[in-house]
């Protein structure tokens, strides 16, 4: 567990204040707090926990203001490490909630399938991932998932500059790990916030779920890395771990990787039709594949189907089904051998 580190006042009207995210190898999220004449603005806003609104009560307190006093909350994406506290700030405080317009839809639509739906629907995909029975059993008894967070009430676009008094911040749609993730320029202090889009020493996750649904979002993402260097922002303050200088170098290395990983997987592509679980568990992963918790596999399974879409889309990979609805891959210059 990583330790939370403590608040910070990084100059500028700018403030890091780490909150926890409990039992979880993250260890915590960076919320940014920028300082107006109408109160704060914060950049993201944590896991919901009790021990991480105490940790983001106490960093508002020690910058000279509190909760009650938050203006807005400009969140980088749907996930609960980002979102959990917006709705209770907004409680407090009365704030605005703002959220990039593709994660507001896609978080209607996962309230939308509710609990039970949601949990209909991993299963459906890990039949036709080609998991097996033992875990598609699994998933089917584990308890629903996280509710969805409470809803931004303030939509934002590309470019749009955030509601931020006598600042200029400015969304820069990045989507790749979320359909909605955005970074933010602080045009008027040269700092990037971003998210989860470029961390110092992980890659973040980009999967695509559902493993049939025809999007690209490893290439999406890659494009959105490209443009970061055209920003010229100096100081890099992501949601994790911590603060850094270079997005532009950080930015190659993590296109890089995700590069060597697509070289991998089209030498794992063949003439013999292998399914999303099969090509998932001949891949390289920080623990074996006989080691890893059912979720850690689906996580693995998406990020496997995200990278295989990009290699269609380059024409190294064919994707086909088999009568069952079982989706299957081969080499692009292969046809695929005739089952008995």
């Amino acid at each position: 567990m990583r330790e939370t580190p403590p608040v910070e006042d990084l100059g500028g009207g700018i403030w890091s204040i780490g909150v926890p995210i409990p039992d979880n190898p993250l260890g915590y999220t960076l919320v940014y707090a920028l300082e107006s004449p109408s109160g704060p603005v914060l950049v993201d806003a944590g896991w919901e926990h009790e021990e991480s609104w105490r940790a983001l009560s106490a960093g508002l307190e020690q910058m000279g203001s509190s909760v009650a006093d938050v203006h807005g909350v400009v969140l980088t994406h749907f996930h609960p490490d980002h979102t959990g506290l917006a709705g209770r700030v907004r409680e407090a405080s009365g704030a605005w909630v703002a959220m990039h317009q593709a994660d507001i839809d896609l978080l209607r639509h996962i309230d939308s399938l509710g609990a039970s739906g949601q949990r209909e629907l991993e299963v459906r995909q890990l039949r036709l991932a080609g998991a097996t029975e033992e875990e598609v059993d699994l998933w089917a008894r584990l308890d629903p998932r996280l509710d969805p967070p409470q809803m931004p009430d303030r939509p934002l676009v590309d470019a749009e500059i955030v509601d931020v008094p006598g600042r200029k911040l400015r969304v820069v749609w990045t989507p790749g790990h979320s359909p909605g993730h955005i970074c933010l320029h602080l045009e008027d202090g040269d700092h990037l916030f971003t998210g989860d889009h470029v961390l110092p020493g992980i890659t973040p996750h980009i999967g695509l779920f559902p493993f049939d649904e025809e999007h690209d979002p490893l290439s999406t993402f890659l494009d959105s890395l490209a443009g970061l260097s055209e920003l010229g922002a100096t100081q890099v303050l992501p949601a994790h771990e911590h603060r850094f200088t270079g997005v532009g170098p950080r930015a190659a290395e993590i296109i890089a990787h995700h590069e060597e990983k697509l070289g991998l997987l089209a030498k794992a592509l063949g003439r013999d039709p292998a399914t999303l679980w099969e090509l998932a568990s001949a891949l390289p992963w920080r623990r074996p594949w006989a080691d890893m918790h059912a979720l850690a596999r689906r996580m693995a399974a998406s990020e496997t189907a995200a990278h295989l879409r990009t290699l269609e889309r380059r024409e190294q990979a064919v994707r086909h089904t088999r009568p069952e609805g079982v989706l299957e891959w081969t080499a692009s210059s292969i046809t695929p051998a005739t089952r008995g």
